[in-house]
């Protein structure tokens, strides 16, 4: 937003220099400059601030892509110094040094939160025009870590002493967003190729291309404050569907209609839950029909019939499109004549599905111009007559980053409609698929928009998108990083994140890369289950990869270790699904978060904030999932080798060495200071702020709950709404003051925008041993007018008190042990 001039240019005498410098004064902040520089410093809100910085000799205006928010009326107090400026809002103060010639950054109480060290501007030419590489950087405290940057493949927590280079690709998502624990953010908001770097105390970012620097910080108190304060700048986060936090099954790939159709029914003959299938790529035929958005593969012959199939199974159904065409496609050939495809080498790129390549055979894929709202229009016209008509309940945006490959630099002068691919290469994520939730919010609000996405930039949470972290390999290395990389991505602002479970190249686990035989290799089936139990405390849970059959039923029957063990990660998945929905409505109405890292909720504690293998879902539990094999070495061993851990083991029939999972194993686990600890599974209480270990078994996930929380569980289900929660289990865990929450709507429509939905809060009240259930807040159609709790207190001594079932109709009530 333009500010608008109010006061008269003041002058500054600056001895130290000797020189006259001169601000304007706006109503948002001011305009000030240095010998080469024009600086604008503008608040946002009492607690954003923006800093422009171009060449005095240049104009700088900007349409941000992630920024949405409109600048407030702010009162800011202006103070001259005696080398330079002072801001002062009810947030912020920021004092800009003419000597230095850098700003400051603190808290309203005079704390310091991070100084500026050097802006650079470095003459580049993008394309044929004129413009700069810039950069910025800041000096931090040298033991402050800061968290953020993205899905980041590093194994690590904090991004201290990291140098980044920062271009979406398929494992590695960025956002240019970091935030510190002492209580501020900072978003670089430009979407060039760029450089994070942290090295001698001076934090920076770099980006290719740019007209100026433009940036923002925010403060708040803590994390939660500072994720408030970027969704407030970059959007806020929609609810999803109940449906989409229950058990998702995938493989690449179910190669008729029914075959995809039967992994549904297999689950309901067998009683393990899901609710939802995944249908990947290729219904559409082949390679030079690349993303046709059609069925024209003949396996799928009616694809109606392939959606009600489905349907009346009481599953949901979404399906893989792609931000690239095939030369025989209609939208290809739509989009090619607008001249709105880029020319690069993307995926696939030979019209044969051999690998390696056949280069013989190129398949003239090509990437859409995402950034033009033409070519968006496009291509929604085509989902939505093709497959949204159908009743397709969501979409899986593969390749969003998109893939680039045997990249070259002149690849980057493609000119799309926002300049070049250069200039705006980071947010294509955004730009693809805010199309498709903008278009299919205009076209309907009877269904919530649920997109499954390979790639992410800032803003992303606002388009209904849960970003998965790419084509992992399976390793206990992916799987220990998945965690430090979900909890960064959630430091960003955006909430929803996913994996692969069990990691998407998992071939080295065969006895022959593509034979299938992983799912009875005892190795793989280890890995497999910590990653689905680590998967059951995401916000979704998905099991997705290639190279075998991941569906329950090849791992075993029931009653066998490995198949109780998944069955029992889903199932303790679908009874948390009250908690985890009223989590859902805390993202959306409260800025908070699914995975929080254990620096948001215990700060105070310096052990967690570089703890990269723990972390809390939701307010009551922490999850510390089994990291490293117990059972099998990490090494992966082929069957025929005789050394090594294979040597004199017993052989199954598959050759495979046989392993007793039923032994009984250990794990270390870190309470956090500041709390003490109930095990979830035992009710056994601990302390905090120190290291315990914990007894496992395979069936095992270790789980604490922190003294005060309200848990509430669900009924047995299939699948999400096949039963009302009439009679839910309330859980009380004493030893502190709590409280809860328990959220509910008509769970997969918009009408919780305007209203219809209802809340029923519980206090826990530890020193008189009551639980109070207030008031119902709200109301939808279908709501439960009558219903049942039953509730339980779990004791210091991890005694289980006997359980009292109240009625409740909507007026408040006490329960008291």
């Amino acid at each position: 937003m333009k500010s608008i001039f109010l006061w008269a240019i003041c002058s500054l005498l600056i001895c130290g220099g000797c020189a006259s410098k001169s601000y304007e004064v706006y109503d948002s902040g001011i305009k000030t400059q240095t010998d080469s520089l024009a600086i604008q410093i503008e608040f946002i809100s009492p607690s954003i601030v923006r800093i422009k910085k171009y060449p005095k000799d240049r104009s700088f205006e900007k349409n941000s892509l992630s920024v949405i928010k409109e600048a407030e009326k702010v009162s800011v107090e202006v103070e001259d110094l005696e080398n330079g400026v002072a801001l002062k809002t009810a947030g912020l103060r920021l004092e800009f040094d003419t000597i230095a010639k850098a700003i400051s950054f603190f808290k309203p109480d005079g704390s310091l939160l991070l100084r500026e060290s050097t802006a650079s501007f470095k003459p580049f030419v993008d394309n044929g025009e004129d413009t700069f590489t810039v950069g910025q950087s800041w000096n931090l405290e040298a033991d402050e870590p800061i968290y953020g940057l993205g899905i980041l493949q590093n194994g690590k927590m904090s991004q201290r002493n990291q140098r980044v280079e920062m271009v979406q690709n398929n494992t590695w998502d960025f956002s240019t967003f970091f935030q510190s624990p002492k209580g501020y953010g900072v978003f670089w908001d430009n979407y060039s190729p760029t450089t994070f770097n942290d090295a001698n105390n001076e934090t920076s970012f770099t980006s290719q291309v740019g007209d100026g620097i433009d940036y923002y910080v925010m403060a708040g108190e803590n994390a939660d404050e500072v994720i408030a304060e970027m969704r407030d700048l970059t959007g806020q986060v929609p609810m999803f569907p109940l449906w989409t936090y229950g058990f998702w099954q995938s493989r690449e790939r179910y190669k008729s209609q029914e075959e995809t159709v039967g992994v549904v029914q297999k689950h309901r003959e067998l009683g393990v839950p899901l609710d939802g299938i995944i249908q990947d790529w290729q219904y559409w035929g082949d390679n030079y029909h690349w993303n046709a958005m059609d069925f024209g593969n003949p396996a799928f012959p009616e694809p109606q019939k392939f959606v009600n199939d489905v349907h009346d199974l009481n599953a949901h159904l979404i399906i893989s499109i792609w931000s690239s065409f095939g030369p025989e496609t209609p939208q290809f050939k739509e989009l090619k004549e607008k001249n709105m495809l880029m020319d690069f080498q993307t995926w696939p790129q030979s019209g044969k599905e051999t690998w390696p390549p056949d280069m013989n055979f190129p398949s003239g894929v090509q990437v859409y111009d995402a950034y033009d709202p033409e070519a968006r229009d496009i291509y929604w016209n085509y989902l939505s007559k093709n497959l949204f008509s159908l009743g397709i309940d969501g979409w899986w945006m593969d390749s969003t980053e998109p893939d680039h490959l045997e990249i070259q630099d002149k690849d980057y002068n493609n000119e799309t409609y926002l300049g070049s691919f250069r200039k705006v290469r980071n947010a294509y994520p955004l730009e693809t698929v805010g199309g498709v939730y903008k278009h299919q919010r205009e076209e309907s609000s009877d269904k919530r928009v649920f997109i499954l996405t390979r790639s992410g930039f800032a803003g992303q949470q606002r388009y209904g998108a849960n970003v998965w972290s790419g084509d992992l390999g399976s390793s206990w290395e992916s799987l220990r990083n998945q965690i430090p990389a979900g909890l960064n991505f959630t430091l960003t602002g955006n909430p929803n994140f996913n994996t692969d479970i069990g990691g998407f190249f998992a071939g080295a686990y065969n006895k022959s890369w593509s034979d299938g035989t992983a799912s009875k290799n005892p190795l793989f089936q280890e890995l497999y289950v910590r990653w689905l139990q680590y998967g059951a405390f995401t916000p979704m849970m998905r099991s997705h990869g290639t190279d075998l059959k991941r569906e329950i039923y090849y791992f075993g029957e029931k009653g066998e270790a490995i198949y109780d063990a998944i069955q029992n990660a889903i199932e303790l998945r679908y009874s948390l699904l009250p908690y985890i929905y009223s989590i859902s409505s805390e993202v959306t109405h409260n800025q908070g978060s699914f995975m929080r890292a254990l620096v948001m909720d215990f700060p105070q504690d310096k052990k967690t904030w570089d703890l990269n293998d723990e972390y809390m879902f939701g307010d009551a539990i922490l999850v510390a999932p089994v990291l490293e094999a117990q059972y099998t070495p990490e090494k992966v061993m082929k069957v025929d080798e005789e050394t090594g851990w294979n040597k004199g083991k017993e052989r199954g029939e598959e050759g495979w060495p046989v392993v007793d999972f039923t032994e009984t194993k250990s794990t270390p686990v870190y309470l956090p200071e500041g709390s003490s600890w109930y095990d979830f599974w035992t009710n056994e209480s601990f302390e905090g702020g120190q290291e315990i270990t914990k007894e496992t078994t395979i069936n095992t996930i270790p789980l604490y709950v922190k003294a005060g929380s309200i848990l509430s569980k669900g009924p047995d289900v299939q699948y999400a709404e096949e039963k009302s929660w009439d009679n839910l289990e309330i859980r009380v865990y004493e030893g502190a003051n709590g409280s809860f929450s328990l959220y509910e709507d008509e769970f997969d429509n918009y009408n919780y925008e305007n209203g219809a939905y209802s809340t029923i809060s519980f206090t826990w009240d530890d020193a008189v041993k009551t639980l109070k259930i207030a008031d119902r807040k709200g109301e939808f159609d279908g709501m439960l007018q009558d219903r049942k709790f039953t509730v339980v207190k779990i004791g210091k001594d991890g005694a289980v008190s006997d359980a009292q079932t109240v009625a409740y109709s909507g007026a408040a009530i006490e329960v008291t042990f």
